[in-house]
């Protein structure tokens, strides 16, 4: 039995090391004694750390950062962080993360405006690719009817050549006709015109 004892008195000094923090909107001094008489060695506030190195039901002694040990009221000491440091350590990210966001924004900016203009430029080419594919199919159809009237007509005379062989016909055949006629009156009247 007297084994017993003697773990059970060691226990709280083989702990392991924790972390804590002193509760939400709190001052809590720290003494040097178990029985908090005396004057505060410090005062902790709400969301200090601090290393639990034994924890009694009413005192807990404990070791600052810069290693100063004392003992705080175990009332006042919870294990998670309290809101306003889970807070206060969230609104640094928040504004840490907005600060990179904004630099991003502005590293992008110049370019985004650049990827912009460009797919403007994009557009517009591509109406203008559009037009000129329209005229060329219309060139296209046009060059292929010519093509086919020129097959129809290759071996006919055009109608202007022959409106001309026309009207040269006529009017050397009147003037044919004329000195005919007017041959066959001299003849007949033994070379004297007869008008």
């Amino acid at each position: 039995m007297p084994r017993i004892w003697i773990v059970a008195l060691l226990f709280p000094a083989l702990a392991v090391a924790e972390t804590a923090y002193v509760t939400d909107v709190l001052r809590l001094n720290v003494y040097s004694s178990p029985d908090f008489s005396g004057s505060a060695v410090r005062t902790l506030v709400s969301g200090d750390a601090f290393e639990v190195l034994l924890r009694e039901r009413l005192a807990t002694q404990v070791e600052l950062p810069d290693g100063t040990r004392g003992y705080v009221r175990s009332a006042y000491i919870v294990d998670e962080k309290p809101a306003r440091l889970i807070v206060a350590e969230t609104q640094a990210e928040l504004d840490r993360l907005n600060t990179e966001l904004n630099d991003t924004r502005a590293a992008f900016a110049d370019p985004a405006a650049e990827i912009d203009a460009l797919n403007q430029r994009i557009s517009g080419l591509n109406e203008e690719l559009t037009a000129r594919q329209e005229a060329n199919a219309e060139l296209a159809g046009r060059v292929e009817r010519l093509e086919n009237a020129a097959d129809r007509y290759s071996n006919s005379v055009p109608l202007n050549w022959s409106l001309g062989a026309l009207l040269v016909a006529l009017v050397g055949g009147f003037l044919g006709g004329l000195k005919y006629v007017d041959h066959q009156i001299r003849r007949r009247h033994g070379g004297i015109r007869v008008l």
